[in-house]
């Protein structure tokens, strides 16, 4: 699960980056408006948490602007501001919950979780491929109904796979989505946990679904 944090002071982004990675989600932060508005359009995230007093452009003219060029993405609103008005002001521009500053990060974790669990519904909560299945509520995965145990990482990299079967995914898409915008996709690291997932999900099988396409990048697919 991918989330993108628009967050302007830098210990409140760092600090719900680290606790959200400490829990398995991949994090990009936007330090202002403007910058928060291009990521969120121009990649694909699962959530978006989005403070509203950023510098540029204010959070609710960013969820506005989303909204109307039809980003769906489930928005969190951050603010400092606690009055009925601000509440309202920041559900109707297009958010979908609020919490209000300064908040415990088990709090934001429940928002989060809610959030995540209510778009993993809507998208149906279990995914398919051949005989892969994946939950992205408990990130559990099993193929032919045998549990398979995944760390984060290779879990995030096959639950890609996953939502784009028969796609070829090159290897920065795949370091822009698994790891984050700023991942060094020249490195071998990418590959290794290729190789580290298919032994896992490939190996004790005769039908391979991980393929390698030679100069371009990695694909899921029944042979």
């Amino acid at each position: 699960m991918k989330i993108l944090v628009v967050e302007d002071e830098k210990k409140v982004a760092s600090f719900i980056k680290r606790g959200l990675e400490e829990e398995n989600f991949t994090v990009d932060i936007a330090a202002n408006g403007e910058e928060g508005l291009y990521m969120a359009e121009s990649n694909h995230y699962d959530l978006i948490l989005m403070d509203i007093m950023l510098p540029k452009k204010d959070g609710l003219t960013v969820i506005k602007e989303l909204r109307s060029k039809e980003v769906t993405t489930p928005v969190l609103c951050l603010t400092a501001k606690d009055s009925v008005e601000d509440i309202v002001a920041g559900l109707d521009s297009g958010s979908d919950d609020y919490l209000t500053k300064p908040f415990a990060f088990a709090e934001l974790l429940a928002r989060v979780k809610a959030l995540v669990r209510r778009g993993a519904k809507d998208r149906g909560a279990e995914i398919y491929f051949a005989d892969l299945r994946l939950d992205p509520v408990t990130h559990k995965v099993w193929r032919a109904d045998k549990e398979i145990d995944l760390t984060a990482k290779e879990y995030g990299l096959l639950e890609y796979f996953m939502r784009n079967p028969n796609q070829v995914l090159t290897r920065t898409m795949i370091a822009e989505h698994v790891w984050d915008y700023t991942f060094d996709s020249f490195t071998n690291i990418i590959d290794v946990y290729v190789n580290y997932l298919r032994k896992k999900i490939d190996k004790d099988y005769s039908k391979k679904l991980i393929h390698t396409i030679r100069g371009v990048g990695y694909v899921l697919k029944e042979d």
